[in-house]
């Protein structure tokens, strides 16, 4: 056929569509060499095979890229176009595999929900195992909303109460048991009950306590709280402006003055107290999830924390006469990957 009525460029995007490293390999290869011999000697595979793969090359390129006679192979017009662009694709799929070869070279993103708690100092420790990883923390607000943007792949870690997710949801995520935390209230220092040292939920009866309601990204947390509040006769404060940032949390706290549903490391805030729950002890289930099927060596390190601070803290000990969900309580059981 005539090499000159053909345009690899052009060839490559229709023909050449499926054309793979495999095959462009093997004509760099000949074409550096132009000896079949030797190039199927460099690449480890018979010279009968390599004949081969430039043959089908030529077929899906629609073009001779190499003249054979007895005595030498030479690269057609075709061949010496081919060749720039054949070493471009090889170094693009070289630096594509590079860059996906260690799972470490890409940063993990860690949705802590808020700073300075549990899951904060899971990643601290996780760090300390994993110092050549890079750890990101974001701080989103809510697992229902982190695990969906974990299963589209914009994050790769959250923590929070998996047991109150869709079931179709949790069963794309592995888990893995963190923590069980006591849960407190945060008030206004004024409020009656901050005086006291610990309050008991029977105290809370009739009082309108917030916990997320409406808050699309924290449905979790809402639905943990009406299970609680249910047995206690406490009420579900209405939904309130959603606060991005401490700033805008204590300026709303502060105008709708209702307690606010909280662990007993939150952190605090000027202007509030965090009282611990009592009477009897209610615990909010904290869990590790992740997009199953992920390899990093940050996830590894951050469930090596988990269980370590655990074991250094007892916090998989479950109080006794604490209160917690059924549903949550199975799940605390069990790890998945």
């Amino acid at each position: 056929m005539a090499s000159s009525a053909v345009d690899p460029g052009t060839q490559t995007r229709t023909a050449g569509t499926h054309t793979t490293p495999r095959l462009l390999r093997a004509f760099v290869v000949v074409a550096e060499e132009l000896h079949f011999t030797r190039a199927a000697a460099r690449l480890y595979i018979a010279q009968q095979a390599l004949s081969r793969d430039i043959r089908r090359l030529e077929r899906e390129l629609g073009t001779e890229l190499f003249v054979r006679t007895t005595r030498q192979v030479a690269l057609t017009a075709d061949g010496e176009r081919l060749l720039p662009y054949a070493r471009r694709v090889l170094d693009a799929h070289a630096e594509l595999a590079a860059a996906f070869a260690d799972p470490a070279a890409r940063p993990l993103l860690v949705d802590l929900n808020t700073d300075g708690m549990a899951a904060a100092r899971v990643l601290a420790r996780a760090r300390e195992l994993a110092p050549a990883c890079e750890l990101m923390a974001r701080f989103e607000s809510g697992l229902t909303w982190a695990a969906d943007e974990i299963l589209a792949g914009r994050l790769d870690v959250s923590f929070g109460r998996a047991a109150g997710l869709d079931p179709a949801v949790r069963a794309r995520l592995g888990m893995q048991p963190v923590r069980y935390e006591p849960m407190a209230v945060l008030l206004p220092e004024d409020h009656p009950l901050a005086a006291r040292e610990t309050v008991a939920l029977d105290d809370l009866a009739g009082e309108a306590v917030y916990a997320g309601a409406g808050n699309p990204r924290t449905e979790e947390w809402t639905d943990f709280a009406r299970l609680l509040f249910a047995e206690w006769g406490i009420q579900l404060a209405p939904p309130a402006p959603l606060a991005i940032g401490v700033a805008e949390f204590q300026r709303v706290m502060a105008k709708t003055r209702n307690p606010v549903l909280a662990v007993v490391d939150f952190p605090p805030m000027p202007g509030t107290v965090v009282r611990p729950l009592v009477r009897p002890v209610p615990l909010s289930p904290l869990v590790l999830v992740w997009r199953k099927g992920l390899r990093h060596p940050g996830l590894d390190a951050l469930r090596r924390a988990a269980d370590q601070l655990g074991a250094e803290e007892g916090w998989m000990a479950r109080p006794g006469g604490s209160w917690l969900p059924g549903p949550d309580a199975e799940l605390m059981m069990r790890k998945t990957g």
